[in-house]
């Protein structure tokens, strides 16, 4: 049996555009905020500063972005001890600087391959939890690529699929292993001390595209990732490869409900959230794998489909989604 939250257990903000991308801050020395990015397909886009009070979402501050962004998300920095740093991809991977007063500024865009006039799109991009002067990428030119954002260098850049390449995740714990998702179907395993060789540690039925990858932040062993136009999340442990451990399934007796974003709990390894076309939002207990799971642990009616989602990092008790042109951080 699952608990259900209502409308009085969300902070809401409109937007006035369609929204994707979400991250919120790290940093407690500064009341909560969230960035999030617009989904408006032409070139002028924009990302906003949201700051969570005790009974509201309230604008900052905003900065214009070409095309939309994939994904936004700031420094992993708790202690405020680095500059206060936003990054977003989409035709580059930018940084953005937040300033206390006025908007953020851009503080450097990198690219890789300057012999070009175009560019690959970056699909996602993840900031390293340990070393926050790594940054990885994943591009639908087939690679990767880790950055040291205070160089301003890349480290390496590798083919790391063969085809597009749709998502990136940095191992919790650990500044070395990473892994990628694409349109191959196949969940990849790197280490950056060894790049001759990968392990394919998962490939998807019928080589079924993998849009979205997660990283259990307590549980290095522990991925989650969700296959194009499915209804289910798969949840990967790398100790036992080519299997799934367990299969959340969001289908329901009239619809599929595709699955659209995932977030892994910050403070449980056993905790993960899901969302998608079926317009709820669901955390699942998964303590009892191998066995299977039925049902979620919590629900909560969006109104609309859930394109995406983050649990607070320093806060467990909020988790943030978007739907349509509305963040809404529901209470947990």
């Amino acid at each position: 049996m699952s608990s259900t939250a209502t409308a009085a257990d969300a902070l809401e903000y409109d937007a006035k555009s369609t929204l994707h991308s979400l991250g919120w801050s790290y940093r407690t020395d500064q009341p909560p905020r969230l960035a999030v990015g617009t989904f408006i397909e032409e070139y002028n886009n924009t990302v906003q500063v949201l700051q969570q009070n005790s009974e509201s979402l309230d604008f900052l501050s905003s900065f214009d972005h070409p095309y939309p962004t994939t994904k936004v998300s700031w420094i992993p920095d708790v202690s405020g001890t680095h500059p206060d740093l936003v990054a977003t991809s989409g035709d580059f991977l930018r940084l953005w600087q937040v300033h206390p007063e006025g908007s953020p500024r851009m503080k450097c865009q990198l690219d890789n391959n300057r012999q070009s006039e175009f560019c690959a799109p970056l699909t996602a991009f993840d900031w390293n939890q340990e070393n926050p002067a790594l940054v990885g990428t994943s591009s639908i030119d087939t690679t990767c690529t880790v950055w040291d954002v205070e160089t301003q260098q890349a480290k390496t850049q590798l083919i790391a699929h063969d085809s597009e390449v749709y998502d990136f995740a940095f191992a919790a714990r650990g500044v070395d292993v990473f892994a990628s998702v694409g349109a191959d179907g196949s969940v990849r395993l790197f280490d950056l001390r060894s790049l001759e060789h990968s392990t394919i540690i998962y490939e998807s039925r019928d080589m079924t595209p993998l849009l979205r990858l997660r990283w259990n932040t307590r549980n290095p062993n522990y991925l989650a990732t969700i296959p194009l136009n499915s209804p289910n999340v798969i949840v990967l442990d790398i100790r036992h490869p080519s299997l799934p451990v367990a299969t959340l399934d969001h289908r329901t007796s009239t619809s599929d409900n595709c699955v659209n974003a995932l977030s892994w709990a910050p403070h449980s390894a056993v905790q993960l959230a899901s969302g998608g076309d079926g317009c709820l939002a669901l955390i699942w207990n998964i303590s009892n794998i191998p066995k299977r799971i039925e049902d979620p642990a919590f629900s909560y009616g969006a109104g609309d489909a859930i394109n995406n989602m983050q649990w607070a990092p320093t806060d467990p008790e909020w988790l943030a989604i978007t739907v349509r042109d509305t963040v809404k951080v529901l209470r947990v």
